[in-house]
């Protein structure tokens, strides 16, 4: 559903009432004459309220009085001093009157025919031609929740309107059917007028300029008391507020505080906790322009640029890479702020669950793996699809067998219960976490970006959870104590080397009573290097604790699995006659994971019951909606007792995206696949959409209070990160984004270009970017999509609150920038 943009018109008092009287009469006349003109294009005036006119870009509707209960997110959806949206410029008279103020709409047809009545139909319709393709440019407009039921019933002109509203907005979007770029078309071809809706940036820059030369006239016949709100994007369209028809609730409604005013409670931040074990991370301030002027990133990797990975400016002057320093994050001094291409080709990605097998080879044109891993069933390339057949190095003959091998070797593991988030150390292209998704379990699925050309990207491609990291001098990006089971299935990491340092970090990341499958040549075959790998792993493991549970051998693929088993006590490290590894120093935080080195060293386990870590969660499902038994004594972001908040901020979202996000947006859910939440806080985003097939990355700012370890404790993962630089992905990986009050809390620290830049390098062509922030962030946000050629789909403000949701298109710039830190 795409909804118009509410701004709040406060109109002053005429000098006079007989002034006021006259021009009452005045516009009530030309309404009837337009009437009688235009009686079979023009919905009937009722309640003195004329109805707003939308012919956006694609998803062009009304929003009845059903319906705008929709967005009534009960539970807290905004808070109650919020003030009016974002100003535009109005052109329409504004008495004391309320219903001489809701006479004031949005269409320029009010514009028209104020000389005589007998201007001919003719006319109305050129400058609704002209109000036509300024919407078409994505500003779109919503009728009064009053007249909603009638929109759309009478007339050529409003025959689109119906459409959308019985159509898409009704029945969970189906005219938005994702599965070609002319189906999602076809919304805005309803109608003779519709041939010409679809005008170029030239003829959109003409209609603005008609419609603005049409108001200006108008305003010099105006009372000198009106009062004009600023233009804002250089788009003369009148809009007005119409208090009755509220798509966000009332703050006596909220529950929960919006982010804006969230504290940081119990939790410190990832970057106070990062800080305290290294560096701490700076961003200069700079101010911000709305307007922009994009350019084409031409980089070596071409469509594949990721900012922070191909630095080769720094690459370069690295003295050692030894311990993979090469792949490591390397931030340019300045984010870049150009857009990545496409490549050649490009389509709209196969849906799920097709995507698995088969993904088309122009959105990945990489072939390297398909020809040294075809053997082994990673990849292969079909026609115009790359296939998997769902093997790995490990698992030639498919996934399943190989999940089902490995619960039989351990039943304890209880896939989708017991285990539910696990990590994949060297996923290859994924598969075993793609299949995992049959067994109810969310694997974190991660690999460098190195020889194995192009491997996550397929994972992602494919609609499986993947991201581009490395076992290297960092530690990995996630909080301690946290993934139920860690894998890797010959992920060719040097586990035994260096006081065991990269196991250990494993150890960090592991679960109290977790497990450690390791199915690597050293395990089942006898030559001397294997078995030099084995006696030194079996050193060491031993020395940290870990029971080596069983050795089992998968006879169908002529492999063998080791699996190990994290302790829950401290008992045994205690009982070591040699403290190594060591223990680490008290004050080393094991939660803190943003930017710090690797040590050699392991945490005492928790053993208080009250600590996260000393119990294992509940099953899956209830851990997705039960607050964690170590909660109790904590104080939470919004200020309640920890479970409390837990509890609202879960209701809260339910509410949100049952009557907000699933029919309010004009998103078809069948279409999403990966989702991120670029600011999540218990993750009860991700937790109201769990019964949909969807995942989603929950991404925790490191400025924000660090909840991460609730959103794994609940059965679900995420990252911490930092969004003034570069997210660990490639182009084109995620189908949807939402941010909560982020961009707003980002601008203190770096420009909002260079976010919104990433944010377009992330989203894929016809991707949402769905936004909830305060009015003014809206208003930059909504500017700098446009400057996009983005769709906007819905947007509103209400009490310095707004809600924005817009669309990727597939447009991109032809002037190309260099970005020197990026050419080999």
């Amino acid at each position: 559903m795409a909804m118009g943009k509410y701004s709040r018109v406060d109109g002053r008092k005429s000098s006079s009432f007989c002034s006021t009287a006259a021009i009452i009469v005045f516009v009530a006349f030309c309404l009837v004459g337009i009437w009688m003109f235009m009686s079979s294009s023009v919905v009937p005036v009722q309640d003195s309220e004329l109805s707003s006119k939308e012919t956006g870009n694609e998803v062009k509707e009304t929003v009845p009085k059903s319906v705008s209960k929709q967005f009534d997110d009960s539970p807290g959806d905004l808070p109650e001093d919020a003030t009016s949206g974002m100003p535009r410029k109005e052109s329409g008279r504004i008495d004391e009157d309320n219903s001489t103020e809701n006479l004031v709409e949005s269409n320029n047809e009010n514009k028209v025919s104020q000389n005589s009545a007998e201007e001919n139909q003719e006319e109305n319709h050129a400058n609704e031609s002209a109000d036509e393709k300024i919407e078409s440019g994505n500003e779109q407009k919503v009728v009064n929740e009053d007249e909603g039921d009638v929109n759309g019933k009478d007339g050529e002109t409003n025959s689109r309107e119906g459409e959308n509203e019985g159509g898409e907005m009704n029945k969970n979007v189906p005219a938005e059917s994702e599965e070609s770029s002319a189906e999602n078309r076809s919304e805005s071809t309803e109608g003779e007028e519709n041939n010409e809706e679809e005008a170029n940036t030239d003829q959109i820059k003409h209609a603005d300029k008609e419609a603005l030369l049409t108001e200006e006239k108008n305003e010099k016949n105006q009372d000198e008391h009106l009062e004009q709100s600023a233009v804002e994007n250089g788009v003369g369209n009148e809009e007005t507020n119409q208090a009755s028809n509220e798509i966000l609730p009332a703050g006596a409604q909220s529950e929960i505080l919006t982010e804006s005013t969230t504290q940081d409670g119990a939790w410190s931040t990832q970057a106070a906790e990062s800080q305290n074990e290294k560096k701490s991370q700076q961003s200069s301030i700079s101010s911000e322009t709305n307007g922009h002027h994009w350019k084409l990133c031409k980089s070596t990797a071409g469509p594949d640029y990721i900012p922070c990975l191909d630095n080769w400016r720094v690459i370069r002057k690295l003295p050692s890479t030894k311990h993979y320093e090469h792949r490591e994050r390397h931030c340019p001094e300045e984010a870049p702020t150009c857009l990545v291409p496409l490549p050649e080709g490009y389509k709209r990605s196969i849906k799920w669950p097709k995507s698995r097998d088969k993904i088309w080879y122009y959105n990945v044109p990489h072939t390297k793996l398909a020809e040294v891993k075809g053997h082994q069933n990673w990849v292969k390339l079909t026609g115009e699809y790359l296939t998997f057949p769902g093997g790995g190095t490990q698992f030639k003959n498919g996934a399943l067998h190989y999940i089902d091998f490995i619960q039989d070797s351990v039943p304890e593991i209880a896939w989708g219960k017991r285990t539910r988030v696990i990590l994949d150390v060297g996923c290859g292209v994924a598969s075993f976490g793609g299949y995992l998704f049959e067994r109810d379990v969310l694997a974190m699925s991660f690999a460098p970006k190195d020889e194995h050309e192009a491997q996550v990207q397929f994972a992602l491609e494919r609609g499986i959870p993947a991201l581009l990291s490395v076992m290297g001098t960092k530690r990995l990006p996630f909080p301690s104590s946290v993934f139920d089971l860690v894998h890797c299935a010959r992920c060719r990491v040097p586990w035994h080397i260096e006081g065991g340092k990269l196991l250990l970090e494993l150890n960090r990341v592991l679960r109290p009573g977790g497990y450690f499958v390791w199915s690597a040549t050293p395990v089942y075959q006898k030559l001397p290097e294997d078995v030099g790998i084995w006696q030194e792993m079996s050193r060491l493991t031993k020395s940290m604790c870990w029971d080596l549970v069983t050795i089992k051998k998968d006879r169908l693929n002529g492999v063998g699995a080791a699996i190990y088993r994290k302790p829950t006590s401290n008992e045994c490290y205690n009982k070591r006659s040699k403290n190594e590894p060591p223990l680490c120093e008290e004050n080393d935080d094991p939660n803190a994971a943003w930017n710090v080195s690797l040590q050699a060293c392991m945490h005492k386990v928790p053993v208080d019951s009250t600590e996260r870590g000393s119990l294992w969660p509940a099953q899956w499902p209830e851990r997705s909606e039960q607050p964690p038994y170590w909660l109790n004594s904590q104080v939470g972001v919004y200020g309640k007792a920890a479970p409390e908040d837990f509890t609202a901020d879960y209701n809260h979202w339910k509410t949100v995206v049952s009557q907000s996000y699933m029919n309010g947006m004009g998103i078809d859910w069948s279409s999403v696949r990966n989702v991120m939440d670029m600011k999540a806080v218990y993750g009860g985003f991700a937790a109201a959409l769990k019964d949909l097939k969807v995942w989603v990355m929950n991404v925790v700012p490191i400025d924000s209070p660090d909840t991460l370890p609730i959103i794994y404790e609940r059965g679900l993962f995420g990252i911490h990160h930092d969004w003034c630089e570069s997210f660990n992905t490639y182009p084109r990986t995620y189908d949807v984004l939402h941010a909560d009050h982020l961009f707003s809390s980002i601008k203190n620290r770096c420009k909002l270009v260079t976010v919104i830049a990433e944010v377009d390098r992330i989203l894929r062509p016809e991707g949402k970017l769905i936004v909830r922030d305060n009015a003014e962030t809206i208003s930059e946000v909504e500017s700098m999509a446009k400057s996009l050629q983005w769709e906007i789909r819905m947007i509103y403000s209400k009490d310095n609150e707004g809600l924005l949701c817009v669309r990727k298109t597939f447009w991109r710039p032809t002037e190309e920038e260099p970005i020197k830190s990026a050419i080999v």
